[in-house]
């Protein structure tokens, strides 16, 4: 990847800085407001019942007291706050406490973005909506402000660019973003799961599944876009795919349906 001179160095601040805001922070208060944004925006919250609203609440706010999130060139909202929290949640709710150890800072650009990191209307192939860093910018995180709000402004369009890239985060709790969650998947699904990803990769390539043509770029992109899918339209994969929505089920530990 080809870092510009400016971009690069501002990654790189951010990432130190991120990581000493990290040790200091309390979680607070889940304010009242918030809840009705919540209704608004996060179907996922809304279907829960109430004594589970106040669980996700909580383990919104000590996900906001352990990660630093920063706005480039935007004033940061609550509701950019509560979508992003919400999307790190959503899809470790399964779990009774959770913390993305390999993750300290969050950058929210604008607008998407390219490899350069730059998100002008002037700049070419800004095709890049969401990326967990490595190397230098490890445990750190872009996303895009436009692509953060259409994952939740279409509950059921299958696609979710801020869970995608914390499914990514969760793959690499192992280690490895290899599309195998060892972390949090049994060993005994391990093999039928990689069987199950070839097939469906192999019906995306021959243009037969609605599952997203991103899906069948390598095994990681394919856990991440069905794990979109898997969150964000659980009736739909269950009754098209009930095999690849079981393995998830039991590894998320959560029936979203």
């Amino acid at each position: 990847m080809i870092f510009t001179g400016i971009a690069f160095f501002i990654l790189i601040a951010f990432a130190a800085f991120a990581l000493s805001k990290l040790k200091t922070k309390k979680a607070n208060n889940f304010p009242k407001n918030w809840h009705n944004l919540m209704l608004k925006h996060v179907l996922f919250y809304k279907e829960l019942p109430k004594a589970k609203q106040l669980q996700f609440q909580k383990r919104m706010m000590v996900f906001l007291s352990e990660v630093h999130i920063e706005g480039v060139q935007l004033e940061l909202v609550d509701l950019d706050k509560i979508l992003i929290a919400a999307s790190a949640v959503i899809p470790v709710f399964g779990f009774s406490e959770w913390h993305y150890t390999n993750l300290s800072g969050i950058l929210l650009y604008p607008d998407n973005f390219n490899t350069d990191y730059e998100f002008s209307h002037n700049n070419e192939n800004r095709i890049i909506a969401g990326m967990v860093g490595t190397g230098r910018l490890e445990k750190q995180m872009i996303l895009s402000k436009k692509a953060l709000y259409h994952g939740f402004a279409n509950s059921n369009d299958k696609s979710n660019t801020a869970i995608h890239e914390f499914v990514h985060l969760i793959d690499k709790m192992d280690g490895d973003t290899d599309g195998v969650p060892e972390y949090i998947m049994k060993n005994a699904y391990t093999i039928p799961w990689l069987k199950l990803i070839h097939k469906e990769m192999q019906a995306i390539h021959n243009n037969k599944s609605d599952i997203r043509d991103y899906g069948g770029t390598n095994q990681a992109e394919f856990f991440a876009v069905a794990s979109e899918y898997f969150f964000e339209n659980p009736k739909l994969m269950l009754k098209k795919h009930p095999d690849l929505y079981h393995i998830l089920e039991q590894s998320f530990q959560i029936s979203p349906n």
